[in-house]
């Protein structure tokens, strides 16, 4: 069984930056999330996890992260084991207009050299986001004003973080089917709503329903009843709110980082929802 830790433990590894900037991600709302957080837990599972900024805040030594998105779960598994070889595929790879087109319309054979894209196509995309088409294929233009490099420290630095880290490609009830007391999940499912008002709609290449959101809801409750501890991010809408009855509700506001100028991104509030 896993040891229990403290978030405030002194001995907790350094902090690490994700390796992504991701679409409905929680890098501007992890300070505002960690004082829901248990100050002790064992096992760390993140399903939805994307990005995964809560988990790279809190470097837990025991942890599952998934997600369906099988690049970005292939991409954390080469970047876990083979972190020099996706920087060696990198080097590789020029910042052009004319080759970022054509890597882009390129998949790879190779799991490393297709982990080595999508960070290539997720550092210099227009606005730094990760979308597909209905095809399944990245469709996001070049930054125009392009100047952004390769981080190479930041790649081993993550590599470092996912070490001990059991990683799922899956949905989000086959992350947690071991989930047990004392363990702590996180749930931040993509944000659709029951009246089909879904602003996060076009970065989904498979569209998470309302139904979806019903039973993910009520699989947050067994778990809750397991005794685990669970927080879940949604949507702070009303029909939300209705199936997190159950749950102790709180809203938090965050600033968008997603939108084609900064003077369009907004604020928007949050439920977050723990037991």
């Amino acid at each position: 069984m896993a040891t229990e830790k403290s978030i405030s433990d002194a001995a907790k590894p350094e902090k690490c930056q994700p390796l992504f900037r991701w679409a409905g991600g929680k890098r501007r709302l992890v300070s505002q999330i960690l004082p829901f957080l248990p100050l002790k837990y064992n096992h760390y599972y993140e399903p939805f996890c994307g990005g995964a900024a809560l988990f790279f805040e809190l470097r837990p030594t025991d942890a599952t992260l998934g997600d369906k998105n099988e690049e970005l779960i292939n991409c954390y598994q080469q970047v876990k084991e083979h972190p020099e070889e996706v920087v060696t595929a990198l080097h590789k790879l020029k910042n052009t207009k004319t080759d970022y087109y054509e890597i882009r319309g390129y998949i790879p054979k190779s799991d490393v050299g297709r982990a080595a894209r999508l960070i290539y196509l997720m550092a210099l995309s227009f606005n730094g986001i990760y979308r597909v088409n209905s095809d399944g294929k990245f469709n996001v233009p070049y930054g125009s004003k392009n100047k952004r490099k390769f981080d190479f420290e930041r790649i081993r630095n993550v590599s470092k973080a996912l070490a001990n880290v059991e990683l799922v490609h899956g949905d989000f009830e086959t992350t947690v089917e071991r989930a047990r007391k004392g363990d702590l999940v996180y749930f931040d499912p993509p944000y659709t709503v029951a009246h089909g008002n879904n602003g996060f709609i076009q970065y989904n290449e498979k569209i998470f329903s309302w139904a979806d959101q019903v039973k993910l809801a009520k699989l947050a409750e067994q778990l809750a009843e397991r005794g685990c501890n669970v927080i879940i991010s949604n949507a702070a809408h009303s029909s939300i709110g209705e199936i997190y009855s159950a749950f102790k509700t709180q809203i938090v506001v965050r600033h968008s980082g997603i939108g084609a100028l900064p003077k369009a991104r907004k604020y928007i509030a949050e439920f977050v929802f723990t037991k």
